[in-house]
């Protein structure tokens, strides 16, 4: 019965005409990014960081989780139609999807993605309605010492669960960790790590490193990929599955809503492993797994529903404990601490309103989609065609000013150059961003309840061994780490993101 009032009050905060109005434009902006490839949705929340100023909280949120979400649904509508994924987690989506498009398929394609990410969507926001207030409960619960060691098994999940190499991510991880740590220490007062440079004594502001590394960079590799744009031939055909497409969806929808979900409440997981997991999964356990990349349409519900529903749960850990389990995340906290939110448990007791209307508003956001991304098809496909030339220098000109917004600081756009061509060399060597911002956002926060921890035992290290909750989650992360160093489970994770080539 509580839940139920709680949803309540979250619809009669999420049906406002100004949160509507907010909730509609993040999911045309996420599905927009999601089409348009090379853009994506932590360059994109990241550029609008600067406008939560002056937007209530509330109204901030719904618009930053929209885009995450809306670029899910985006993302696949070209990877159907041109075999170019606006999304990192529609990769998948393109071996089987594309094919049903070349197979004259392209319009139930659309539909099966739209509507298995729709019904997976709704799934996962009523498991993050119901899982949400008793994992705050036991958050509470919760002092330094079991923070920090929720804090190191977060990080060593985003190793284990990246895609990329496991020692590139554990380098971004400790490069991250270092560079958060630049600035005035809160305890001493001292300034650290400033190079003698005044700007740095406030530390390295993320959204600064996120717009560098995941948007400059991604300008500079598209401008080295030119307008690489493939042709859209053919009709999109009837948005209707036939009978035997429906058959062989369903239970590909219903499995992939489960490990997405599931994967989205683990830190590092999102929607990306949850897209290749799922994939993996239909074709090892399909009859006929020679069908796979020829137009199955199993290969393409299973992903797109994972990748939906990781996408929604990943809340769960940031409105419940405070912790981002990925990039778009932790850009999330960074806009909630704008308004002077602290995240964590306490959340939902302090602004039950914020709590329960972005729960709310992603109900509404996923209707949204559907009808955005069905109906809409043909502006989409006339998008496609816009010169990657014409494109950049408007994406350029708001990432500079999104960046010059935050302190008014020219040496802010210099550092975000700098991350930029810094990104842009990471991108060629293959390691990932995403620890690197986890990292940073991280870094600050274990240290503080590292040093809290040491203060309230006088010094006694053994404190995060002797606490049973700190002890157990210290134990999770070290069996993380074994367990993926074994040979047998380090060729199966390589062989899950093999696909992606």
């Amino acid at each position: 019965m509580e839940l139920f009032d709680n949803l309540m009050l979250g619809f009669s905060v999420a049906f406002t005409p100004e949160n509507l109005a907010y909730a509609l434009l993040g999911c045309v902006l996420g599905t927009l990014i999601g089409v348009l490839p090379g853009i994506g949705p932590v360059p994109t929340i990241a550029m609008l960081l600067p406008i939560t100023y002056v937007l209530p909280p509330v109204a901030g949120l719904i618009m930053l989780a929209g885009i995450y979400y809306g670029a899910q649904y985006g993302g696949s509508t070209t990877a159907i139609l041109v075999a170019l994924p606006g999304e990192t987690s529609a990769v998948v989506t393109v071996l089987d999807g594309h094919q049903m498009a070349r197979n004259g398929r392209a319009g139930a394609a659309l539909a099966i993605a739209a509507l298995g990410s729709f019904f997976a969507g709704c799934v996962a926001t009523v498991l993050l309605a119901a899982f949400a207030p008793p994992l705050a409960e036991v958050a509470f619960k919760f002092g330094p010492a079991e923070y920090f060691s929720l804090m190191v098994l977060g990080l060593v999940g985003a190793v284990v669960l990246a895609s990329g190499s496991l020692p590139k991510a554990i380098c971004m991880i400790l490069l991250g960790l270092l560079l958060g740590m630049v600035g005035t220490d809160v305890n001493s007062g001292v300034a650290r790590y400033d190079f003698g440079i005044p700007e740095l004594q406030d530390g390295i502001d993320f959204a600064v490193v996120a717009m560098g590394v995941f948007g400059f960079s991604e300008i500079m590799n598209n401008l080295e990929l030119g307008d690489q744009r493939v042709e859209i031939t053919g009709k999109v055909g009837s948005l209707y599955p036939n009978k035997q497409e429906f058959k062989e969806s369903w239970p590909a929808v219903l499995r992939g809503t489960a490990m997405g979900s599931v994967l989205g409440i683990l830190p590092g997981g999102g929607a990306v492993l949850s897209s290749f997991a799922s994939y993996t999964l239909e074709k090892k356990i399909s009859r006929n797994p020679e069908r796979f990349g020829k137009g199955h349409p199993a290969g393409l519900a299973g992903p797109e529903s994972a990748n939906n529903a990781a996408a929604q749960t990943s809340f769960i850990p940031l409105l419940t404990l405070g912790i981002p389990g990925n990039a778009v995340t932790a850009l999330m906290i960074g806009a909630m601490t704008i308004h002077n939110i602290q995240p964590g448990p306490q959340v939902m007791t302090s602004h039950p309103e914020l709590f329960w209307g972005l729960i709310a508003s992603m109900w509404i956001g996923n209707l949204m989609l559907v009808i955005l991304n069905l109906p809409l098809v043909g502006l989409w496909v006339k998008l496609l065609k816009v010169p990657y030339r014409l494109l950049f220098p408007a994406i350029l000109v708001f990432c500079t000013v999104g960046v010059y917004s935050l302190n008014y600081n020219v040496f802010d756009i210099l550092v975000t150059a700098a991350f930029g061509f810094v990104g842009y060399v990471w991108s060629k060597l293959r390691c990932e961003g995403a620890p690197l911002l986890l990292g940073l956002v991280l870094g600050p926060m274990m240290e503080e309840n590292f040093r809290r921890a040491l203060l309230l035992s006088r010094g006694d290290y053994t404190t995060f061994l002797t606490r049973p909750l700190s002890l157990s989650l210290l134990v999770l992360a070290a069996f993380l780490v074994v367990v993926v160093a074994l040979p047998s489970v380090k060729k199966k994770r390589e062989a899950t993101f093999v696909e992606e080539d």
